[in-house]
């Protein structure tokens, strides 16, 4: 049996640097991992972006369908790396797949703004923040223009402002082993 984690937050939380982490620890404890990043799939579902709502019914919809199909495979746990604004969305995911969590990767808008001024990642657009408060930016900015959705009842919050990567990881981690491998669940392992 395999399950999947959600990771949400606004853009610049440390979604994708927790889930890199993640992805390490649950590989070194010897369980298969894949990473769903929403900015990468983004690039070829909508390569040239206008996070408008439509859009990103589409994008998460079809996120959602792809964790579904990589569990129900059983051969990979999936970690989804994604801002989900919508409870919708991660609805769905709970609802597709039953073996699911919701991580909620809290941080303070400011500190996200500016962690997203100095990102290394060429898969998302730099300035987002500051484009969207200007209003530059077609679509809408969760947390700017468009509201983000927290989660109302996440399996685990980690608040990335106050913990590292590796410390957010490590208790993403600790719930995992208390959930799946205390019970005895067939994990898929390396």
């Amino acid at each position: 049996m395999s399950f999947c984690l959600w990771l949400t937050g606004l853009p610049g939380s440390g979604k994708s640097t927790i889930s890199a982490e993640l992805e390490e620890l649950l590989q070194e404890s010897g369980m298969e991992a894949a990473v769903l990043s929403l900015d990468r799939i983004r690039k070829v579902v909508t390569p040239a972006p206008q996070y408008t709502t439509e859009e990103r019914e589409i994008v998460y919809r079809s996120l959602a369908v792809m964790a579904q199909l990589l569990v129900e495979e059983g051969h990979k746990n999936v970690i989804i790396d994604a801002t989900g604004n919508r409870r919708a969305f991660r609805d769905l995911a709970r609802e597709l797949i039953p073996d699911f969590a919701e991580i909620y990767v809290k941080c303070p808008l400011e500190t996200c703004e500016s962690r997203e001024t100095s990102r290394q990642n060429q898969l998302v657009q730099k300035e987002l923040y500051k484009r969207a408060s200007e209003g530059k930016l077609n679509g809408k900015m969760p947390g700017v223009s468009a509201p983000y959705e927290a989660p109302l009842h996440p399996e685990v919050v980690v608040e990335s402002d106050n913990l590292s990567p590796t410390e957010s990881a490590q208790k993403i981690m600790a719930y995992v082993r208390s959930r799946w491998l205390s019970q005895g669940k067939d994990v898929p392992k390396k």
